[in-house]
């Protein structure tokens, strides 16, 4: 089982790269949201992967994160969602969206991924709604890839000589992702040692980080929210 594949990209199509590793090309399918965040031909990345084994195919998909790579995985346990349908809202929500939207009970969220009706939207929030609060809690373990697994690209993919390299803004969107799910989780986190359910827990924190980015601003607005109602 290959786990992960770091190489130089040696081609970008609409859903999937070709990465050379050490003279071996794979074809690595990737959601829009890890395509944008890759550099072009030349340059060099670093992909967690997922493969999916049919008895006529294998395909390989690709991860920033082993967290995406966990809401991947969560997503395909639901029937009627393929894993190319997975992508989609990965691609469409990002796995922090994906994380609210589940958490919260947002099926209109997951509707607005490219193939996903209101019917699987719904199975998919009813399905994943008590298991999310796991995924959420990845990030406080699970490890990332180097903190900058994309060398600079090549002078020809450069956006003007005083931009900074595209690799250095994903890096820093990277990082700024990490740190919010690193505070949700911490929060959730707080919050399950409480003694609240895990769901509601979650949801709570979810809400809360529309507003909120550091761990105890989130953990006492997600505990207004769980406040009982007068």
């Amino acid at each position: 089982m290959i786990g992960k594949l770091s190489g130089r990209v040696d081609y970008r199509g609409s859903d999937h790269v070709l990465l050379d590793v050490r003279g071996v090309g794979y074809i690595v399918h990737v959601s829009e949201r890890t395509l944008m965040a890759m550099p072009g031909p030349g340059g060099m990345a670093a992909l967690y992967t997922e493969m999916l084994v049919r008895e006529d195919l294998l395909q390989l998909f690709g991860f920033l994160t082993l967290a995406e790579k966990e809401w991947h995985r969560l997503l395909i346990s639901v029937q009627g969602v393929g894993a190319k349908a997975a992508m989609a809202i990965l691609g469409t929500l990002g796995p922090d969206g994906v994380a609210r939207a589940l958490a919260v009970g947002d099926a209109g969220a997951i509707r607005k991924a490219p193939g996903v009706g209101p019917k699987l939207a719904q199975r998919v929030v009813l399905e994943l709604k008590d298991k999310a609060p796991a995924v959420m809690a990845l990030s406080t373990t699970a490890p990332d890839l180097d903190d900058a697994p994309m060398v600079e690209v090549p002078d020809d993919d450069a956006v003007s000589p005083t931009s900074p390299p595209v690799a250095k803004r994903a890096n820093a969107r990277s990082d700024a992702v990490r740190k919010s799910a690193q505070a949700q989780a911490d929060a959730l986190s707080a919050l399950t040692n409480l003694g609240y359910a895990p769901s509601d827990a979650a949801s709570a924190v979810a809400q809360a980080a529309d507003n909120e980015s550091e761990t105890p601003a989130l953990i006492r607005a997600a505990l207004r929210l769980l406040a009982p109602k007068s």
